[in-house]
């Protein structure tokens, strides 16, 4: 091993010790040490520490001990006669690095000082469980914390489009002489945030410590570890989370030390600078610091020495193409023209035909295309996409046509909001410049459906029309085949079908998590229903999706299947016995982590809160959400609790075997509204059209005392129901 990289990193260790030493001695001062300390929205504390050190730090006075435990670390820097053939000093200066770069930043969050201009800050769990599926289905294979500045701005973009290409999220921070490389991309008018996978963390070192808790927080949030399990922790960051760290410019003693803390976690260092390397494996999967001094290679370098699987989509249309752009957002100023929306009349429509009346791959544009629009302005949009197959089955065409939302998104300077008649475009004027046109959504359209339904779908074949009576014929056809859809699918039950379907998608983050998903029971991530298994198991046998034949019904009532048992104890690899698919209170289904909402009991007003991420408050059981799904996530049973779906809320087996519906007792208002339009109908259906307005939300109250009186006095159904408990 380098004697250099030991030397800088243990240097690096002690210079940062010593500055949280000094702050913390400041706050003890300044704030004293009952003085709360926290990172917003994360039940995890600090939660590197949390999650090596099993400490619970929420006061400026818990830091004491763990500082001394940081220097207890922290090895004499080498003087030139020693050399350190092995790892051990420099990791644990590392690690030394993390936890006083951690308790740094809390302090400036005490102290008002985080986030930084421009910046995201700490990344809170909200987010991480809103991206949950993304993590998990492959289309954000990795992670790169950029640490640094490129040469020039121009050499910043261009490293942060091909991680884009290749749907790598990018956290970016830190700088060199100065220079960040946040401020690189917002002079080249980059667009940053979560949706487009470029997220700017802060201009210093210590700020490296985000991303990298954000990775920690993984193993916790979805692989089911509890605090202090370090080794375990560690060990799912460097098989699961494939992150590794990008230093631009030259390195200082910090950004040595806080590297070496992330290779503790098997994340590589790749630099663009003549540095030492340490090329033997062991700690990280492969190499653990490398150096690629040619810009056209380094990105390609990075996804090499983590491991990381991408592929980059390489469609025949004039801009790049990736799974970053998906949630880029075209802002007016930026736009060359619309379609949809309150602007102008649009319609996307899949329709199944006959293989004899699809000629694969033709796209016709039928009217003016964009460069007829004003500059700025809106014109009417109809896509109807003919697909032919000899798998393809009725049931699919809302399936594939919900998948053109992604499809579309992932051209850059592209932006699609909605679906069917309520559909939104918008084509960015630089993606215009570039040569993009209405005949490239339908070879977006044609490539994607191919590549990822092609075990169903024979043929593809796009017409775009542009002629305001073109469009009104296409929305006529089509209103009539959404009506007859949607009766369909609300016509089906549970027990109109014969087979259930898994959901293992989750388990690359939650080895032993699965969903059952049935006709009235969704994904608990929100994203995934019965046809959309049915279609998944076609497209891909041996898939995530696999077919559960119910088998003997063993209790109708709490919906145990002797199929589904046996399901659930293959694919949790013996970890579960059974799952209760329309119960609660016994042997509920696990949760993951990217759960959309989280059901709760109240014992005192023999009910059940719900509660989605989104809500960032307490709530009557006394925890937030966040702390909430740190109990309930990671593929545990936890009776009376449990993580769900949004849309189960109005489902006629909504925990049916405990009463259903009428045993919500709570739910924040933003849910209430979100759901309003589809509880109604069911509360209608269950003679009690007053539900929703009998449900307390944080206007009454956020404590059982508070909420108690309202329920008794609004005469609530579920105080007098049997009891839950």
């Amino acid at each position: 091993m380098s004697k250099i990289v030991a030397t800088a990193a243990i240097r690096g260790a002690h210079k940062i010790v010593g500055e949280c030493e000094s702050f913390l001695d400041r706050a003890i001062r300044e704030k004293g040490k009952e003085a709360k300390v926290e990172f917003p929205e994360t039940a995890y504390f600090l939660p590197m520490i949390y999650a090596l050190l099993g400490e619970e730090v929420k006061q400026v006075g818990d830091m004491g001990p763990i500082l001394q435990y940081t220097k207890g670390l922290l090895h004499e820097v080498p003087s030139d006669a020693v050399w350190l053939p092995y790892l051990g000093h420099t990791l644990d200066a590392g690690i030394a690095t993390l936890f006083a770069e951690e308790m740094i930043m809390a302090l400036r969050y005490l102290y008002g000082t985080e986030p930084q201009k421009d910046c995201n800050g700490f990344f809170t769990d909200t987010i991480m469980r809103t991206l949950g599926i993304q993590l998990v289905d492959g289309r954000m294979p990795g992670f790169a914390a950029i640490l640094g500045a490129a040469p020039d701005s121009k050499t910043a973009v261009k490293i942060v489009r091909e991680l884009q290409k290749r749907s790598i999220l990018i956290f970016a921070g830190s700088s060199t002489n100065g220079t960040s490389i946040i401020d690189q991309l917002i002079a080249e008018n980059v667009q940053m945030g979560w949706e487009p996978y470029v997220v700017p963390y802060g201009r210093d070192t210590v700020s490296a410590i985000y991303p990298l808790d954000w990775a920690v927080r993984s193993a916790l949030t979805f692989g089911g570890l509890r605090k202090g399990q370090a080794r375990e922790c560690l060990m799912y960051c460097k098989d699961r989370v494939f992150a590794f760290g990008l230093a631009l410019g030259e390195l200082d003693d910090l950004k040595y030390a806080t590297g070496a803390g992330a290779i503790n976690m098997g994340f590589p260092i790749i630099a663009d600078t003549e540095i030492p390397e340490i090329r033997p494996t062991g700690i990280t999967t492969y190499e653990h610091l490398v150096k690629e001094l040619d810009y056209d290679k380094i990105v390609p370098t990075c996804i090499q020495i983590r491991g990381v699987k991408v592929k980059v989509q390489e469609i025949d249309i004039p801009v790049p193409y990736s799974a970053a752009f998906e949630g880029e957002v075209v802002r007016k100023e930026s736009m060359r023209v619309q379609m949809g929306q309150k602007y102008s009349k649009a319609v996307e429509y899949l329709r199944m035909r006959d293989l004899d009346d699809v000629v694969d791959g033709q796209v016709d544009v039928v009217g003016p295309d964009i460069d007829a629009a004003e500059a700025g302005g809106a014109m009417p949009l109809a896509i109807l996409v003919d697909v032919a197959g000899r798998k393809m089955q009725k049931d699919f065409e809302p399936i594939l046509e919900r998948r053109f939302h992604s499809y579309i998104n992932m051209a850059m300077g592209v932006q699609h909001i909605g679906q069917r008649n309520i559909c939104w475009y918008r084509v960015g004027t630089e993606t215009f410049e570039k040569g993009f046109r209405l005949k490239d959504f339908g070879r977006i359209l044609h490539y994607k459906l191919h590549e990822e339904c092609g075990k169903i779908v024979d043929k593809v074949a796009v017409k775009v029309f542009t002629k305001l009576e073109d469009v009104d014929r296409v929305l006529g056809d089509a209103a009539v085949a959404f009506r007859e859809r949607d009766a369909r699918v609300e016509g089906m039950t549970d027990e109109s079908v014969g087979n259930f379907y898994t959901c293992t998608l989750c388990q690359s983050f939650a080895p032993n998590h699965l969903c059952i998903i049935s006709p009235e029971r969704l994904g608990l991530c929100g994203a995934y229903n019965w046809l959309d298994g049915k279609a998944s198991f076609e497209i891909n046998p041996r898939g995530h999706n696999q077919p559960v034949p119910k088998g003997e019904t063993m209790d109708a009532a709490k919906g145990i299947f002797t199929g589904v048992n046996e399901a659930v104890k293959l694919h949790s690899h013996g970890h579960l016995e059974q799952f209760t698919i329309y119960s609660l209170m016994d042997t509920p289904m696990t949760s993951c982590g990217c759960f959309e909402a989280i059901m709760a009991i109240i014992p005192e007003a023999n009910g059940v809160m719900v509660v989605n991420r989104e809500y960032p408050d307490m709530t009557p059981v006394g925890m937030k959400f966040t702390t909430l799904a740190g109990a309930v996530g990671g593929g545990q049973q936890t009776p009376g609790f449990l993580g769900i779906g949004r849309l189960y809320i109005t489902s006629r087996k909504f925990i049916s075997a405990e009463g259903g519906m009428k045993r919500i007792v709570w739910m924040p208002k933003m849910l209430k509204e979100d759901v309003r339009a589809r509880f109604e109908k069911r509360a209608q259906e269950e003679g009690i059209p007053d539900l929703l307005d009998k449900i307390a939300d944080e206007s009454v109250g956020s404590t059982t005392e508070e909420i108690l009186p309202f329920l008794q006095k609004v005469g609530h159904p579920a105080l007098s129901l049997p009891a839950l408990m």
